[in-house]
């Protein structure tokens, strides 16, 4: 039986989702849908990141980022759900923390919901339904801005 020293080049490959100094990003993800939170889970930590929580709601969003805060380095935020939409939710974490790296996640035909999340503060969009290429491109450029 060969184990991995025979093929020392295997998955030699740092994770996307490692930061410089070898440790995971920490993310939130923020969806109403279990399907899209437990999809979107899949993709990050499957790319190393580490899916530390997950909300239901804008206002779990802000709950739990409030929580986290600093040790968290990006929320995925949904546009549409219930109690508190995303854009509203970005509009509080933005003025929590200014710094904060939000991605949005949108149905198609709500661009001008992704336009205005954008000029409030969201650093990128990803379009459902999720392809796992898109995401991890998305993301990876909002986390390098």
């Amino acid at each position: 039986m060969k184990s991995k020293v025979d093929f020392p080049s295997m998955n030699e490959k740092e994770p996307e989702g490692w930061k410089s100094d070898g440790t995971p990003y920490r993310v939130l993800i923020v969806d109403d849908s279990m399907f899209i939170a437990k999809q979107l889970g899949q993709i990050l930590t499957s790319a190393g990141f580490d899916v530390v929580a997950t909300a239901a709601n804008g206002e779990e969003a802000i709950e739990k980022y409030k929580e986290l805060h600093p040790k968290l380095d990006l929320v995925t935020m949904d546009i549409t759900m219930p109690k508190m939409d995303g854009v509203t939710a970005l509009e509080k974490i933005v003025e929590f923390d200014k710094e904060a790296t939000v991605v949005m996640i949108s149905a198609l035909g709500k661009n001008d919901l992704v336009k205005d999340s954008l000029m409030k503060g969201a650093k990128n969009y990803i379009v459902k339904p999720l392809d796992r290429k898109k995401v991890l491109e998305r993301i990876l450029m909002a986390l390098k801005k």
